[in-house]
């Protein structure tokens, strides 16, 4: 947090030191990210990214889509357009954003988007990976969560339909966002999300979109059930074993 001097945003623990939620989703044949937030640069140089397929938008919220102007060098390393997926209100809210992308004039080196509108009720492809939307609520805004295969993304919610349940029976892990202890207008709280995840039964679970309010990395994971941790930055897993 800018300008705070707390426990948490002075901790030594790198575990501690929180960019801006985002995901990265690898297959035998393909890569994608959920969101390309203000750290977007940082995270793809931090984790050696050389090539992305496509971007997976959850919603508009500027700490998800800030860093969108960096796939340019995605774009000039593949020689092709990007696959940008979203729904759309989500490509509405690019458009006006990067308004300078999308201009009749084509200035050299801005970057190359092909936008792809996501049906909410509809799974969709990406190389081998078959992704289900999950519609969610973040406040009163409808957002998108990810499911594929025994995995699931539900980052921004502080709401979860029954039918997007549903959607969600028998998943295996789940990675789902769990702001700070006290009540968000728009986000669930530790309580609320642990709460979706029993009704959830998931084998492992892992927190994200962490305030310095919900505090240090080493005593929140110590008022957690065995199953479910508390995500950190360049935190990787291998999905192959719940599959």
């Amino acid at each position: 947090m800018i300008a705070c001097d707390c426990f948490i945003c002075t901790s030594s623990d790198p575990r501690d030191k929180r960019l801006r939620t985002s995901g990265l989703l690898r297959s035998d044949e393909g890569c994608v990210v959920f969101d390309t937030g203000p750290d977007f640069r940082e995270q793809m140089l931090r984790e050696k990214v050389k090539g992305l397929d496509a971007v997976v938008f959850t919603h508009q919220h500027k700490d998800h889509t800030a860093g969108l102007d960096d796939v340019r060098a995605f774009n000039y390393f593949q020689h092709r357009d990007m696959p940008v997926f979203g729904t759309p209100a989500v490509h509405d809210h690019l458009r006006r954003e990067f308004y300078y992308i999308f201009e009749a004039k084509d200035y050299p080196g801005i970057p190359k988007l092909d936008l792809q509108e996501i049906d909410p009720e509809r799974p969709f492809e990406i190389k081998d990976m078959r992704l289900t939307p999950i519609p969610m609520l973040h406040g009163k805004l409808p957002v998108l969560g990810y499911r594929c295969g025994d995995f699931a993304y539900l980052t921004d919610v502080n709401h979860i339909p029954d039918s997007s349940y549903n959607l969600l029976e028998g998943v295996k892990c789940v990675v789902i966002s769990a702001l700070r202890h006290q009540t968000h207008y728009s986000h669930f709280t530790l309580e609320e999300a642990l709460e979706a995840l029993e009704r959830m039964q998931p084998e492992q679970a892992y927190l994200t979109h962490i305030s310095h309010q919900l505090g240090a990395h080493a005593e929140v994971e110590k008022l957690l059930p065995p199953h479910v941790k508390v995500g950190y930055d360049g935190l990787t897993l291998d999905l192959s074993q719940w599959s």
